[in-house]
């Protein structure tokens, strides 16, 4: 292991454990800062609510720690805007943020637009898909921000159970993680290999640090924060929490190899001299014919930071 990494890991890895939401409550209380939580969503009325509730429960109710819930919806086609508006979140549409800069699909677009719907100076970032939601995810990700100054970013590292038809892998899951992403780190930007779930979905940041960096419009958008942020603030301006157990619905192979495509995609156009590559991604299906051939574009779409937009708006000082 690299001596750098190792130093990082001692000093940036942390356990949600360590901290009570009251503490943290009262750290943001004297610090003057405010909180808000986002949830990018799509078709995902199954679980969006009891995440909703355990918030407003436990971290605006119980203990002041989060001051807005956001949930920010893709588009979806099922009742994800009304179950999440009745368990207590504010619920807006991709389509109503920033009208003027159209919309993509893709979740780093419910992200980058979360940014213009909320005020919090501190943002955690959340998914809407987990099941056995525990908020202490969300206070294991703001303790770093709200106990170190120098921190400015922070992942969650977790075990991910994988359901198969023979049992429960404990930690199989995040296979993109290990077949893609983790060699790409080690390979490109190895000061990154410390972060144990580098592609996580659930993140916390100061705001200030968040808006200055693009965020891309598909799921290349974790790894293109991440080394973007390392690249602007630095790799010891970031952590890593050990929110121990994260479980959520796992995707097909062949969903993962696209996913994995937009990630290449957001990791070559960060490497300077890397040229133009191909957004197509060839996959194949057996038929009762043989095997046919389906092609998907991968391709990204990057949102610039918010904080270039925000200085191009009339009246913007």
């Amino acid at each position: 292991m690299r001596p750098d990494v190792h130093r990082w890991l001692r000093r940036r890895t942390y356990t949600a454990t360590s901290w009570t939401a009251a503490d943290l409550a009262a750290a943001k209380r004297a610090q003057g800062s405010t909180v808000s939580v986002v949830l990018p969503a799509l078709d995902e009325e199954a679980t969006v609510g009891a995440i909703v509730r355990a918030i407003r429960a436990e971290l605006v109710d119980r203990a002041p720690l989060v001051d807005e819930v956001v949930v920010v919806d893709s588009g979806s086609a099922d009742r994800t805007a009304a179950v999440a508006a009745a368990a207590g979140a504010r619920v807006v549409d991709t389509g109503s943020v920033l009208p003027a800069h159209g919309r993509v699909p893709g979740k780093g677009e419910a992200l980058w637009k979360a940014l213009h719907a909320t005020s919090g100076d501190l943002v955690v970032f959340v998914d809407a898909d987990l099941v056995g939601f525990d908020p202490m995810y969300v206070v294991g990700l703001l303790g770093p921000l709200l106990t170190d100054p120098a921190i400015g970013y922070v992942k969650a590292l977790y075990d991910r159970p994988l359901t198969t038809t023979e049992g429960i892998v404990p930690s199989g899951g995040g296979r993109v993680t290990e077949l893609l992403a983790r060699p790409l780190l080690n390979a490109f930007w190895p000061e990154l290999s410390g972060f144990v779930q580098p592609l996580s979905g659930e993140y916390a940041g100061r705001r200030e640090l968040l808006e200055r960096v693009p965020f891309v419009s598909g799921y290349g958008v974790e790894f293109g924060l991440l080394v973007d942020l390392a690249g602007l603030a630095g790799v010891d301006a970031l952590a890593q929490v050990d929110l121990g157990t994260r479980q959520h619905a796992h995707q097909s192979d062949a969903a993962l190899g696209r996913m994995a495509g937009q990630i290449l995609q957001t990791a070559m156009a960060r490497r300077p001299g890397a040229g133009s590559s191909s957004s197509q991604l060839l996959q194949f299906l057996r038929t009762g014919d043989g095997v046919e051939a389906v092609s998907w574009d991968v391709a990204v779409t990057e949102r610039p930071p918010m904080s270039t937009v925000r200085a191009a708006a009339p009246g913007s000082r």
